[in-house]
């Protein structure tokens, strides 16, 4: 039996409201956003510069990649529990995202930095700035280097993950449970005059 989905049946409604209420979803996006915001910190605690463009960087110190899988892996498992074939699949997705950012994505930094070391005779201007004249693919010279993490700003990441999560599930659950309480706990105030 297929149930219709059209604007009127309330159906967008149900499930705009259970997009609101996973828990899972929004903790694991908030650990990522609290990971991506503390390198604006970092950022100047290690360079002494207010650099707000490092928040829409890939790559450096924490890792926010690691902080969104190992805090929606730690979520699963609160709700879940930790033993449930969900949680399993949620860590070993975790790990392969945890390797290719210290492995992977890190390598391809470290060649592009080898890369940019090349006389910049080996490309004309036209196709350093312009990649649909590049010969090969399209390309921009000089290249990103900072694509991935090292294993410490991964293990940086992957505690941060947690620690958001599991603080927010156990102290305010999702963010539609929590308008709820803002809106039904902020009880109006009877002013007497007698």
């Amino acid at each position: 039996m297929t149930v219709s989905m059209t604007p009127d049946s309330g159906h967008w409604l149900l499930m705009l409201r259970d997009l609101f209420d996973n828990s899972v979803l929004w903790w694991g996006l908030a650990a990522c956003g609290v990971a991506q915001l503390s390198k604006l910190f970092v950022e100047y605690a290690v360079h002494g510069r207010w650099r707000p463009a490092v928040l829409l960087e890939t790559g450096g110190m924490p890792s926010s990649h690691a902080a969104l899988m190992t805090g929606t892996s730690a979520a699963i498992g609160w709700y879940e529990g930790f033993q449930s074939p969900l949680f399993a699949l949620a860590a070993a997705v975790s790990f392969v995202v945890l390797y290719d950012a210290s492995g992977v994505r890190h390598a391809a930094g470290l060649t592009a930095a080898r890369v940019n070391q090349l006389p910049a005779s080996l490309w004309s201007r036209e196709e350093a700035t312009n990649p649909e004249k590049a010969p090969i693919g399209g390309f921009h010279w000089p290249l990103k280097e900072n694509l991935g993490h090292t294993r410490r700003e991964v293990l940086i990441g992957s505690l941060i993950g947690p620690a958001v999560a599991l603080t927010g599930l156990a102290l305010v659950g999702s963010p539609l449970h929590l308008a709820h309480l803002l809106t039904h706990t902020a009880a109006p105030v009877s002013l007497s005059l007698g």
